[in-house]
């Protein structure tokens, strides 16, 4: 077995990917503090083809040396915008048609191996702050909340290992 090179992987430009179809799930990052978090978000989202990420409170934004670091351009070919309240772009989610949803430890959580995407209907996901999590405020107005299992002694994940697991799984999902 051979490694490939990165001119094996047919890979998209960034023109092309602006103007391919996206995947119906937007990402909301609720006062992200670490731009290597918000970095990796990018990433994930470029390479699942997700319709837009919205940075809300104290998230930096591009352009930003230290979301580039790991967003490695990123951060160029996935549309975002900036929100001063997540609990506002939540709502405007909503007023747009969208489900949203928290991926939190709430009470009544849907397990994510239980959720099942609509295929026809636009999604969108909160992840909230590295400690707090995302804000009670923002989760009372969700349409519901997602939870990822766990079995050993920490009870969280880091944010952007939980934005990777949960936008997999539902792309997948989707495509299947």
């Amino acid at each position: 077995m051979r490694k490939l090179k990165n001119s094996e992987l047919d890979r998209l430009s960034v023109d092309e990917y602006k103007e391919i179809v996206k995947t119906p799930i937007t990402v909301v990052l609720d006062n992200i503090r670490s731009c290597n978090n918000i970095g990796s978000v990018f990433r994930t989202s470029d390479a699942l083809l997700i319709e837009k990420v919205i940075l809300c409170g104290i998230t930096a934004t591009p352009p930003n040396k230290d979301i580039h670091k790991t967003a490695l351009d990123a951060e160029k070919s996935v549309p975002w915008e900036y929100s001063e309240e997540t609990e506002s772009a939540v709502q405007r989610l909503k007023e747009n048609g969208y489900r949203v949803f928290a991926v939190e430890q709430v009470e009544n959580s849907i397990s994510l191996p239980d959720f099942i995407p609509g295929k026809d209907q636009k999604l969108a996901l909160v992840f909230g702050n590295e400690v707090k999590g995302v804000q009670q405020s923002v989760v009372d107005i969700c349409d519901g909340a997602i939870e990822i299992p766990q079995y050993g002694t920490k009870h969280s994940f880091n944010i952007s290992v939980s934005a990777g697991i949960v936008l997999w799984d539902l792309v997948y999902k989707l495509r299947k």
